[in-house]
């Protein structure tokens, strides 16, 4: 009988080398599932992980690091919070998708006016938008004690129900032909989230990015409320004990994932979206959730693992386009990260033994 047994302290070394061994352990997998698919495992790989950096056309694929980074990175912070606090917000994806929304809804109610603060009142708008939606699980959990889980993820369904409504009457293009869809915002001057530095993928949302990091990094270090949300996620009793308040951190750290989920969606549509879709949504708000476990819920690690998922985005499209990879096995292939991720951390934790059970008579 195979059973696992708690280990009485976990090996600091083995918990920082799990994310490097579960990138290892999805290459490895990942090259005997695009063999299976008939194609060159090790091609494969390289095409991945080593194209998108020092490739022919590296030049044009490193700004797109930072572009598809920034959201998933922005997103994974406010989840890593809530998830350090025993917090589960699953539905960052539906709060992506709002902050979208409200924020082009701004920008268009606003066109065709020229104004630098056009821009920061979309800014307003995405958030409040992000943090509105990831309110409604957070006021419900407090309120009538529901599982945040299924209600967040059960708000991206209607999310996207709203993106389609939003897309083929609200905000639809009145020039565009009875096409469904927004204004193209990249042509809207005073509404596009454009580079800071030309052609360097640095724009607002980067920058935003950054600042989250950081804020998120000093809040955990060196505040108390970020004391607390470690204690909560650590020690609910103690942290009961010592005075924090459970409703409020409830409220606060799905708040600030909405509203960070939020201000991704913002800046994803006023700057390389452009446009409000049916299909503007690409999974950012789920893919983030491995960005945060494969940072080890540390805002730098984050980061970092915001990156390489960001990677493996622009590796996976060459992939598709040079070596005829399905899209499906490029999303497979970015599971087992967290597959990998979990499987390593469970051995982290746990020793596996191998025998007869005991019971007790």
């Amino acid at each position: 009988m195979i059973r696992f047994e708690k280990r009485p302290q976990p090996s600091r070394l083995s918990s920082l080398a799990t994310p490097l061994l579960a990138v290892m352990a999805t290459m490895v997998f990942g090259g005997f599932l695009f063999a299976v698919l008939g194609k060159d495992p090790v091609q494969s790989i390289v095409t991945i992980f080593w194209e998108p950096l020092f490739g022919e056309f590296a030049f044009y694929y490193r700004p797109q690091l930072l572009i598809k980074g920034a959201p998933l990175v922005l997103i994974a912070i406010g989840l890593a919070l809530g998830f350090k606090a025993g917090v589960w917000n699953i539905g960052a994806e539906g709060q992506y998708i709002m902050g979208a929304i409200f924020g082009a809804g701004v920008g268009l109610a606003f066109y065709p006016t020229e104004s630098f603060w056009v821009f920061p009142l979309m800014i307003l708008a995405g958030a409040f938008g992000g943090w509105m939606w990831a309110t409604i699980p957070a006021i419900l959990k407090v309120k009538f004690g529901t599982n945040e889980i299924l209600v967040s993820l059960m708000l991206v369904y209607v999310a996207e129900q709203f993106l389609a409504s939003m897309s083929l009457g609200l905000l639809k293009n009145p020039e565009g032909f009875g096409f469904p869809g927004s204004r193209n915002l990249q042509q809207y001057a005073s509404a596009h989230n454009t580079d800071i530095i030309a052609g360097s993928g640095m724009h607002w949302g980067v920058v935003a990015a950054l600042i989250a990091v950081i804020f998120a990094y000093v809040l955990l270090a060196r505040h108390r409320l970020g004391f607390a949300i470690r204690v909560t996620g650590e020690a609910p009793r103690a942290a009961r004990f010592g005075g924090v308040n459970p409703s409020r951190l409830i409220l606060f750290c799905l708040g600030i994932s909405g509203m960070l989920a939020g201000l991704a969606g913002m800046f994803e549509v006023s700057g390389p979206a452009g446009q409000i879709t049916i299909d503007f949504n690409v999974g950012y708000g789920f893919t983030a959730i491995i960005v945060a476990f494969l940072g080890r819920l540390h805002p730098i690690g984050i980061m970092f693992a915001g990156l390489l998922m960001a990677l493996t985005y622009i590796g996976g499209d060459i992939a598709q386009s040079q070596l005829q990879l399905p899209a499906a096995a490029i999303q497979v292939f970015q599971g087992m990260l967290l597959f990998f991720l979990l499987a390593f951390d469970l051995l982290t934790n746990y020793r596996v033994r191998i025998g007869s059970s005991e019971f007790p008579t």
